[in-house]
């Protein structure tokens, strides 16, 4: 199988709640989602972004949009208005997620490429 970057066959958006942030993951095709579901835990998120998020990192599950909202807790230094961090909203969390090397079965790369 292959290895990519998770944004060959996802996207996402990100943002902040309070000391959180939130980062949603959408399969770039339905046939996607599943794998996403099944490879794309919280414990694989918490160690990718073990740097930026300090607390528990929650999943939850969006099936008819395709996609995967996380949570990761104590990730924003306080929050917008008390951090000291550069992105004190977590704005870039999605990009950096996406970043992620994960092994993806050729068929799935197949059908993103065919979109």
């Amino acid at each position: 199988m292959p290895i990519v970057k998770l944004i060959e066959i996802a996207h996402g958006r990100s943002g902040d709640k309070g000391n959180g942030s939130n980062v949603g993951i959408i399969a770039r095709h339905p046939e996607i989602y599943p794998f996403l579901k099944e490879k794309l835990t919280s414990d694989i998120v918490k160690e990718h972004m073990k740097y930026v998020c300090k607390g528990e990192v929650e999943r939850y599950e969006l099936p008819n949009i395709g996609a995967l909202n996380f949570i990761l807790n104590e990730s924003l230094g306080g929050g917008g208005t008390v951090s000291l961090k550069l992105d004190a909203q977590g704005k870039t969390h999605a990009s950096q997620v996406l970043r992620m090397d994960i092994e993806v079965p050729q068929e799935l790369l197949d059908l993103v490429s065919k979109n």
